[in-house]
């Protein structure tokens, strides 16, 4: 367990830029419901967003690109599309690609040049009327659970400047989470939509696969684990986000998530506390798990312990995928990146992995069938319950440096297999999941709770996560 500091930055309070600005303290849907109204503009909703993610960013170091200029030529020559989320300010994440700016994915081992097209899913998001400031950082390629680098200032949580921010949607989670935008596009191939959410106290969805308009690249892989998705302080902009995504694009091989304003049916809720490598979940984590248990029986669900759904094989297996990503990233480096790609330059979880890989590459076949069929067996040992509840992450967000790609490649991966225990599973099997804010450390740092459902069941997640926030509402960083 990672040793933690009692304050964050040497005593520094919370990095919160909520002011009586044209943003306030809306989120994006009553940010667009007051844009729609006149009662501001989307200049001014803008300005308002840029002028609080330039104070914040020094502290941050959440934005890997800023694009203010651009955004401001959009919205005055009214360049965007008419939808329910028209002038609503928010970032990309700097690893998809958005015509016109570079995509570093937060590697230094190449010089990114701007792109030509956007890709299908920015497509399908920008097409809802928001307002893109720029890009997000990441750890390099979104390998790790923590936004740090080998030689450049790490993203820092909001909440205590000491403690990570999460990964690997961590500068996306820092901005929202500190007031700077209300949402911001995140993706998640093991957890990097919910583990940033956990970490800094926001509402993140990771939907079912397919839900959202994906690349060929990403179709292709040998296990689809990348989904797209948004972090937000509401439940409410989660849910207006994936209906208004819905009406653009439509899977008919799922159920549709329509729109959603309350409760729906009493649920079978299983709970797992621990996860399949065995390691206990550290003491604040399991009370904030317990305690979402005993407010969903005091809701009227039912509520029991549920088995593990998968072995302990599962995370080694994951891990060799992951490691099979970082070989397919990076041996073809100069074809995807570009003539000066260097693998020097690359971070040393990135070339960890590597290495790793080769040293294992004969066991590919069979991680690749029994991944497959994870979603399946998983299925058919929980087909009882609706919904599991779990934590996002195995324990408290660890400090600053304790996930670092400067340290020992092997003590890294030990360390990041015990915190990344819980997630990796909705990914392979393709089932949406979603961390809520309901807990908090001694220290003040906020705690996910993790609650997935079967595939194409969002809908059950976003009409629970309502009910919860009505009963207990998340705390704020201006509290």
């Amino acid at each position: 367990m990672p040793q933690r500091p009692t304050c964050g930055n040497g005593g520094a309070t919370r990095i919160s830029t909520f002011s009586d600005d044209a943003l306030g303290t809306d989120d994006a849907v009553g940010i667009a419901a007051r844009i729609a109204a006149r009662e501001i503009s989307a200049s001014e909703a803008l300005e308002a967003a840029i002028a609080r993610a330039a104070s914040a960013d020094p502290a941050l170091h959440a934005v890997q690109i800023a694009a203010f200029e651009r955004a401001r030529a959009h919205v005055a020559a009214g360049r965007l599309p008419t939808g329910p989320f028209q002038g609503v300010p928010t970032f990309l994440k700097d690893n998809v690609n958005m015509s016109g700016l570079p995509t570093t994915r937060g590697s230094r081992a190449f010089s990114a040049d701007p792109v030509a097209r956007d890709d299908r899913f920015v497509a399908q998001f920008v097409s809802l009327g928001l307002a893109v400031l720029g890009k997000t950082r990441l750890p390099e390629f979104g390998f790790n659970a923590s936004t740090e680098f080998m030689d450049d200032d790490p993203t820092r949580n909001p909440w205590l400047p000491d403690f990570s921010a999460g990964a690997s949607s961590g500068g996306a989670a820092a901005l929202v989470a500190s007031g700077a935008v209300p949402i911001a596009h995140a993706n998640d191939g093991g957890g990097s939509i919910r583990i940033p959410a956990a970490a800094c106290g926001l509402v993140g969805l990771k939907p079912s696969r397919g839900r959202l308009r994906s690349e060929p690249l990403h179709d292709a892989l040998p296990v689809r684990i990348i989904s797209d998705g948004v972090l937000t302080r509401s439940v409410r902009d989660t849910a207006a986000f994936f209906s208004a995504a819905e009406r653009t694009f439509r899977n008919k091989n799922l159920a549709p998530i329509g729109d959603i304003s309350g409760p729906g049916r009493r649920l079978r809720v299983g709970v797992v506390l621990d996860s399949v490598l065995g390691h206990p979940t550290d003491a604040e984590t399991r009370a904030a798990v317990l305690s979402a248990a005993e407010l969903l029986a005091d809701l009227g669900h039912y509520v029991d312990e549920a088995p593990v759904p998968v072995s302990a094989g599962f995370a080694e297996d994951f891990l060799h995928y992951w490691a099979l990503l970082s070989v397919m990233l990076t041996v073809p480096g100069r074809w995807i990146h570009g003539k000066d790609f260097s693998p020097d330059r690359l971070d040393g979880l990135t070339r960890g992995l590597v290495e790793r890989f080769w040293r294992n590459a004969h066991l590919t076949p069979a991680v690749l069938y029994r991944l497959r069929r994870t979603g399946e067996l998983a299925r058919a040992k929980l087909a009882r319950w609706d919904v599991i509840l779990s934590p996002v992450v195995s324990h408290t967000t660890p400090p600053i440096g304790y996930l670092s790609p400067r340290q020992p490649f092997g003590e890294l991966l030990e360390r990041l297999t015990r915190y990344v225990a819980f997630t990796p599973l909705n990914n392979v099997a393709g089932t949406p999941a979603l961390s809520l804010p309901l807990g908090q450390t001694a220290g003040g740092l906020p705690i996910g709770v993790h609650f997935s459902a079967h595939h194409g069941q969002e809908r059950t997640l976003l009409e629970l996560a309502l009910e919860i926030e009505e009963a207990a509402p998340f705390r704020r960083i201006t509290a």
